[in-house]
């Protein structure tokens, strides 16, 4: 595989036509000015219709022979880890014989870069973290819509685009982690009951800028509505143990450390942590089974708007919502399948069942901006 910088993509004489040194100017620009929704989640890590036809069996569709492929290349735009997302890449390109070009940066510079580029750009696909930041880049007119019963079949509907714009490829859980020598399991319920004052002085939170964060609440918002959700939000300032952590990473360690007892995070950072250490002193709880259910994210993807390959984006997307490529989202990246029955790693497993809440995954973009406010205006920052 061919991992690029930016510097490196502009380079290459292969491109469609070069950008002029204006349109570069205006892509550092909007790269500049994207909002707090767009930071990275890995820094620790309507045009045309594309129709795919399913023949013997959806993974079997999904997979091209590399005759069939030829010279053909894939150019990715990705905002996630490029360890995590290699073997995956590595072992389609085995495969199919297809060449992958992955290209990584943050989300908001990769979108800032989509608009600057236009119809020059080499990219094909968007591969990013958070229905949040899919649903944005559909509605900045980033992507095109495509048609794929591979797809359809692999992936809920509630975790695709209802107009057919991105899907997802894999789940995290973002729900309740906690000090078992302190707390007690039976002490935890929801996540509302965090802004309960008994957690007073035990709580610590990522920072609201990160948009899981924002999608969490927009969920809470649909569920409750904007007022109920702006009385918890509150809660959970005032039962803040100190400032708000940069990342999960961090946020897991503070409770580890006694800084404080309960927070919230992504389940599959929680995963890594134990790779490294097994003893480590933090427990897992799922929220909310007792009403709607934990909250769960998607990362996904979509074809670019001006793909010279949507074709073979569309297949790439196939192929990593198959059996094997399900299989290694959970061991290696600790995130949960997208595609129902497909087996866990031992680790996630050894986490037990949850139910999972059934709001459609659009409807966090759909509510990311008043998300933002309301979280500004209860003072969470």
């Amino acid at each position: 595989m061919s991992s690029l910088t930016l510097n490196t993509l502009f380079a290459r004489p292969a491109l469609k036509t070069g950008l002029s040194v204006a349109v570069f100017g205006a892509m550092l620009g909007l790269a500049g000015c994207n909002n707090a929704s767009n930071t990275s989640e890995e820094a620790a890590a309507e045009s045309e219709t594309t129709e795919t036809a399913m023949t013997e069996s959806t993974d079997a569709a999904a997979t091209a022979t590399p005759a069939a492929s030829g010279e053909q290349t894939v150019t990715i735009y990705s905002s996630r880890n490029e360890q995590l997302i290699q073997p995956l890449l590595d072992k389609y390109m085995e495969q199919t014989g297809v060449k992958v070009e992955l290209m990584t940066d943050k989300e908001g510079p990769l979108m800032a870069r989509l608009k600057a580029e236009g119809k020059n750009t080499p990219a094909d696909m968007l591969l990013t973290v958070d229905a949040g930041n899919l649903w944005q880049a559909s509605q900045e007119g980033l992507l095109q819509p495509f048609a794929s019963t591979v797809l359809e079949s692999n992936v809920p509907a509630k975790y695709r685009d209802p107009k057919g714009m991105w899907t997802g490829l894999s789940l995290r859980a973002r729900t309740i982690f906690y000090d078992p020598s302190k707390v007690e399991a039976s002490d935890l319920s929801t996540y509302a009951d965090l802004a309960d004052p008994k957690w007073k002085g035990k709580l610590c939170l990522r920072t609201s800028k990160k948009v899981y964060n924002q999608s969490l609440v927009a969920s809470m918002m649909e569920h409750l509505g904007a007022e109920k959700t702006e009385e918890i939000i509150r809660g959970w300032v005032a039962n803040l143990a100190t400032d708000v952590f940069s990342d999960d990473i961090s946020m897991l360690e503070a409770i580890a450390s006694g800084q404080c007892e309960v927070g919230i995070a992504n389940s599959y950072y929680y995963g890594r942590i134990l790779d490294e250490k097994p003893d480590f002193p933090v427990k897992i709880f799922w929220a909310n089974q007792d009403t709607t259910g934990t909250h769960v994210n998607v990362s996904g993807a979509g074809v670019v708007a001006n793909a010279d390959n949507a074709d073979g984006a569309v297949k790439l997307m196939e192929w990593l919502s198959s059996d094997e490529a399900q299989g290694i989202y959970a061991s290696s990246d600790k995130e949960y399948p997208v595609k129902e029955g497909v087996d866990e790693s031992e680790m996630l497993k050894s986490w037990g069942t949850f139910k999972q809440d059934d709001i459609n995954v659009q409807k966090f973009g759909e509510l990311q901006t008043q998300a933002i406010q309301l979280m500004d205006k209860a003072g969470y920052k």
